[in-house]
């Protein structure tokens, strides 16, 4: 299969079991839409389109629940770069389910390996500029945003952490009223600890 293929912009899926198969084949902020449910979650809208300021990647099932998806997520993502990807109709059913789609064809977790690095492979080769050349040397690693670190910073756990995470939510440009978990969930995304400790030691 050889190394996972870089990309710059985040990938839309539609559930944790694509977001699963694809993270064997690409290394990239992955998003899962969580089916329909991300037109009722206002914290995940304003999380794709916080990452996705560069342009983003959406990659449905191919099948009509995977086309209105795409159409819905297109509509909310108004002024950014979309770029469609489409995996090929295969006929088949996921292991891991009873029966079929209605369309009888795989989804996303069900597609081939290689057949997902082609589709993606292809689109960096038509987009050079979303994906990483890997020539020279790697960044130093950041150290990652984790649960500890925003009970240190004071923002879980104590009797003023609701409103030092929603003024560091706001500085990151997150909604203010975000749970301790989903906070935790999009800092890891988009930014790193040394980062988070100056932001909230500014406020």
């Amino acid at each position: 299969m050889g190394e996972k293929l870089k990309l710059n912009i985040p990938v839309i899926v539609e559930g944790k079991y694509d977001k699963a198969r694809l993270s064997g084949v690409i290394d990239a902020v992955i998003l899962p839409t969580d089916g329909f449910g991300v037109f009722r979650s206002r914290e995940k809208q304003t999380l794709i389109r916080r990452l996705g300021q560069k342009g983003l990647i959406l990659l449905s099932d191919s099948d009509g629940g995977g086309r209105l998806i795409r159409s819905h997520l297109r509509g909310m993502l108004g002024g950014l770069t979309v770029y469609d990807l489409y995996i090929p109709a295969i006929p088949g059913k996921e292991p891991r389910k009873r029966a079929p789609s209605k369309a009888g064809i795989l989804g996303v977790e069900g597609v081939p390996d290689p057949i997902l690095r082609g589709v993606f492979e292809t689109f960096l080769r038509a987009h050079p500029e979303c994906g990483e050349s890997g020539e020279g040397s790697d960044p130093p690693a950041k150290e990652p945003v984790t649960r500890a670190l925003l009970y240190d910073l004071g923002l879980t756990g104590g009797p003023d952490s609701a409103r030092k995470r929603a003024s560091a939510a706001e500085a990151l440009g997150l909604p203010p009223d975000m749970t301790a978990n989903a906070f935790l969930e999009a800092a890891k995304m988009i930014t790193d600890a040394e980062a988070l400790e100056k932001l909230v030691e500014s406020d």
